[in-house]
């Protein structure tokens, strides 16, 4: 496995990528299906019976296997390692000289965003994503709602001063007559 698909294996491990490249039937295959085939690989009769009976959808087939795909949050999660499983078995069948790098790369980005999700999910704010320029943008977005609240104010008070100046116009012009 480690020769036919380094990066595939090396993202998800070569039991479930052996099954994922037989279930697509090749790794070219493989590798021409989008992510969301990816995704269901192993689950099309589960997810045509549910689609039948209009119950749950099963949302992951072989990729559920992978240890990366945890308790909670396996949509996000299964969704997420598709595209980059996707991403991988591209990179294994076109790639002249097979090697593992990417894969390696991939799996850190899918090691965070897990833990990412994991985060989100608790409730905690992550101190590792905290950075300069989150504060930053988190600095210029509070700004720009200050100028839009303090615009919305100006025009709701302009509108308010047209209607006296209407109304007591109005009375005066009555009053004239």
């Amino acid at each position: 496995m480690r020769q036919i698909a380094p990066n595939l294996s090396a993202l998800i491990g070569e039991k479930v990528g052996a099954q994922l490249i037989s279930q697509a039937g090749s790794l070219t295959n493989l590798a021409k299906f989008p992510a969301s085939t990816v995704q269901i690989l192993g689950a099309q009769k589960s997810l045509f019976r549910t689609l039948k009976i209009k119950g749950q959808k099963e949302t992951f087939g072989s990729l559920k296997k992978s240890t990366l795909v945890g308790k909670y949050l396996k949509g996000r999660t299964s969704r997420y390692l598709a595209n980059k499983c996707s991403l991988a078995s591209r990179i294994d069948c076109f790639s002249v000289i097979p090697t593992d790098v990417y894969g390696q790369k991939l799996k850190r980005k899918v090691d965070n965003q897990v833990n990412l999700y994991k985060i989100k999910n608790l409730g905690i704010a992550p101190d590792l994503i905290v950075n300069e320029e989150r504060k930053a943008a988190l600095a210029a977005k509070k700004a720009l709602r200050r100028k839009l609240k303090k615009e919305r104010r100006q025009t709701e008070e302009e509108k308010k001063i047209k209607n006296i100046g209407c109304s007591l116009g109005g009375n005066l012009k009555s009053k004239e007559n």
